[in-house]
């Protein structure tokens, strides 16, 4: 492996890592295969793992690499700067490493399934391709895959990826949608804009395909999109998503657009990308059909950790809903959301930290509510009002970790609580 110049020098010294989750620990291990030396850091760490960083620590490196989870102003990232540490978020760390195409895909909503998608049609059509990024494999691990031809990697970035960008430099972008959320961490709708933006800023290829609330974002805003962008809609691809699929549906369309405007700009058979679309099967917990009980549908959406995603799937649905909601706030107008829920939700049932605020909120709005401590209870309880025809709705808006480990287990325990429904008639 080729260590870059850049970082070169700096690696004599051991190199600070901060956090010890997934991508903390495949910066470790890149930097082993560089010919460093990694020191772990994590306020929760225990045994070898350092818990604490300032200005002594700080002194001992010349380079940090830091999880997603680090926001800008983390104390530990200020120290490190302060001493004239170099910082790099570990998607940019390992971009350094990488000298070949790259498609990144981003959005407040549909990047994961459209980064899966697109692995998956790739693969159909012979051509490697690995999911990394936010998702699959962290950059610096997609090394350890080896082989005569290294795939395409088809990178997942978040806002919080993105913010502080200035090596990774992808030779095509693909950006969903634009929408509030992690507001909690930017401040401000623009904030989060210009951290998602700077993935424009980088693009080394001339291949930028955005969804429409993108492009409103960006004139709004002020910020330019390149001459060649190509913008993306839903009514392009009316009629051509294939039937059966997951694109036929609302919010599932815009991912279809994205990926078909790509597909053809990379000269790919139109009908390649059709026969993955009718056989694809996103990640779980996306608006997912869990059960059909008493006539009454249940879908599981606890990847809804936003509000545009919960009103995605309202408009998804058809007939009364009770909303299932609530958790561990990350900012935007509440109010605005209540009301839009409100006009398409016969009761809600409120769950997490933000459970009373709702519940008030709703109370005005005139929609029945209640409040509960866990999650079953208020399945069941959405289960006693719910009439044949009608749809229980888990889509939350929130994060989850006030509660659960994470989307994936809120989900579960969702999901079984409704079997146990069909197994109890």
């Amino acid at each position: 492996m080729n260590t870059p110049q850049s970082i070169a020098a700096r690696l004599a010294k051991p190199v600070a890592i901060f956090g010890t989750g997934v991508s903390g620990l495949a910066a470790a291990r890149l930097v082993e295969s560089a010919g460093g030396v990694p020191t772990l850091y994590d306020e929760r760490g225990s045994g070898d793992i350092c818990r604490s960083f300032g200005a002594d620590e700080a002194a001992r490196h010349e380079l940090a690499i830091y999880s997603p989870g680090f926001p800008q102003r983390h104390p530990w990232l200020l120290a490190a700067r302060r001493a004239g540490v170099l910082c790099l978020g570990e998607l940019d760390f390992a971009s350094l490493f990488w000298k070949s195409p790259i498609v990144a895909v981003t959005g407040t909503n549909g990047k994961t399934t459209l980064t899966e998608f697109l692995v998956f049609a790739h693969k159909r059509a012979g051509r490697e391709a690995v999911a990394t990024g936010n998702i699959g494999y962290p950059l610096s691990r997609i090394f350890e895959l080896g082989g005569n031809r290294m795939p395409l990697p088809v990178c997942e970035v978040s806002s919080f990826q993105s913010e502080d960008l200035r090596h990774f430099a992808p030779t095509a972008l693909l950006w969903t949608n634009f929408a509030e959320d992690h507001l909690n961490r930017h401040g401000d709708l623009e904030t989060y804009f210009r951290a998602k933006y700077k993935l424009v800023e980088r693009l080394a290829g001339r291949r930028l395909i955005v969804g429409e609330s993108v492009a409103e974002f960006a004139k709004k805003f002020g910020l330019p999109l390149p001459a060649f962008t190509e913008v993306a809609t839903r009514a392009e691809v009316a009629g051509k998503t294939p039937p059966d699929s997951v694109f036929a549906t609302f919010p599932q369309r815009e991912n279809y657009a994205l990926a078909r405007r790509y597909w053809l700009a990379e000269g790919l058979p139109e009908r390649a990308l059709e026969e993955a679309a009718q056989v694809f099967a996103p990640a779980g917990h996306r608006l997912e059909k869990v059960a059909v009980c008493d006539g009454v549908t249940y879908w599981d959406d606890s990847k809804a950790t936003n509000f545009h995603a919960v009103l995605a799937a309202l408009e998804a649905l058809r007939g009364d809903v009770c909303w299932i909601g609530g958790g561990r706030s990350k900012g935007g107008d509440l109010a605005a959301f209540v009301e839009k829920v409100a006009a398409r939700a016969k009761a809600v049932f409120l769950i997490g930290e933000t459970a009373p605020e709702l519940f008030v909120c709703f109370q005005e709005k005139g929609v029945q509510g209640a409040v509960f401590k866990k999650l079953p209870d208020a399945v069941r309880a959405a289960r006693a009002v719910a009439k044949s025809g009608d749809s229980v709705l888990l889509s939350p808006g929130f994060a989850s970790f006030d509660m659960f480990r994470d989307y994936a287990e809120r989900g579960l325990i969702f999901e079984q609580t409704v079997r146990a429904f069909r197994e109890t008639r």
